[in-house]
């Protein structure tokens, strides 16, 4: 076996009862679910049965998620799984920080609850949306949003997938305009159009956020959104622009496959990162890890059972 890369998933991966049977089967995962209550009560019961509506709010979808991903990651390094490298998308890189030890958990989940709120109040200050725009290459895609004002191609998620963010008085023609191009266009289950110009203010307010934190050397390869490269020393010029400007996805998987990566595992609800990366390489393993029964079927492929 190759190298192993640790993957976080980011908002829109949310669904109501995630992690729920994780808690049950792990005592390391049970554990990070009772840090984050108490620090955010509340956490997990939204986890394991709050709405879709619920889960939908930015204020609730990002904590949650990040907990559940820590208690995903938890239950892992208890059976003794342990990645090489780590990157996670758009709110999971916050996740990706924390498992490398950048900062503790529960000063991510603090983060996270910023980070949270502050993209929740950027995403009322004006009606946006984001589309998955799919079977265009990327320059088809930023050349069909520049005929917009307010339309971005913000996540390069894989080929023949670009997430974009824009206005929603725009998003509806840019639709048209993308099946006229001959592709496809899907709303997101997000609140605001992340990863764009409406962050910007969001942004900023993180920044200040992020250098108000003891922040320590990573113990393990991270790879930033913002740049698809390994971060450097100075995790702050990188860390805090992610939430205004795009997310370089594939970027980030073709430059793991190339340091010797042949198995990804997916922390979080779903299996859109693995979709993401099979797309992108169909050569390489992945495994995606949110509850019980998929937490063994790893346990067994890695140890050969």
């Amino acid at each position: 076996m190759g190298k192993i890369a640790f993957v976080f998933a980011g908002q829109g991966a949310q669904k109501s009862g995630m992690g729920k049977s994780l808690a049950a089967a792990s005592p390391a995962a049970s554990g990070v679910f009772s840090l984050a209550d108490s620090i955010r009560p509340g956490t997990s019961a939204c986890c394991f049965e709050g709405t879709a509506e619920e889960l939908k709010e930015t204020k609730n979808t990002q904590p949650c998620l990040y907990t559940v991903e820590m208690a995903a990651a938890a239950a892992l390094s208890e059976a003794g799984i342990r990645a090489d490298m780590t990157a996670g998308f758009s709110l999971g890189e916050l996740s990706a920080f924390a498992y490398a030890g950048v900062f503790s958990v529960a000063e991510g989940l603090s983060l996270v609850m910023k980070r949270a709120e502050l993209m929740q109040e950027a995403s009322l200050e004006s009606k946006t949306s984001m589309m998955a725009v799919l079977k265009l290459t990327n320059e088809q895609v930023s050349e069909v949003a520049s005929a917009f004002n307010n339309v971005y191609p913000v996540n390069f998620n894989c080929p023949g997938q670009v997430s974009v963010s824009g206005a929603e008085e725009e998003m509806q023609e840019f639709k048209k305009a993308v099946s006229a191009a001959g592709g496809k266009a899907i709303p997101l289950k997000v609140s605001g159009a992340f990863h764009s110009p409406y962050m910007s203010k969001a942004a900023a307010s993180f920044k200040c956020a992020l250098e108000a934190s003891e922040l320590k050397a990573p113990d393990l390869p991270i790879y930033s959104n913002y740049s698809g490269e390994k971060y450097g020393e100075d995790v702050l010029s990188s860390l805090a622009p992610q939430i205004d400007h795009p997310v370089y996805w594939e970027k980030i998987v073709r430059n793991m496959i190339n340091e010797g990566v042949d198995t990804f595992i997916e922390l979080g609800p779903g299996n859109t990162l693995c979709g993401l990366i099979g797309k992108t390489d169909s050569t390489v393993k992945t495994y995606a890890v949110c509850e019980a029964e998929n937490l063994e079927k790893v346990i067994r492929e890695a140890k050969g059972v």
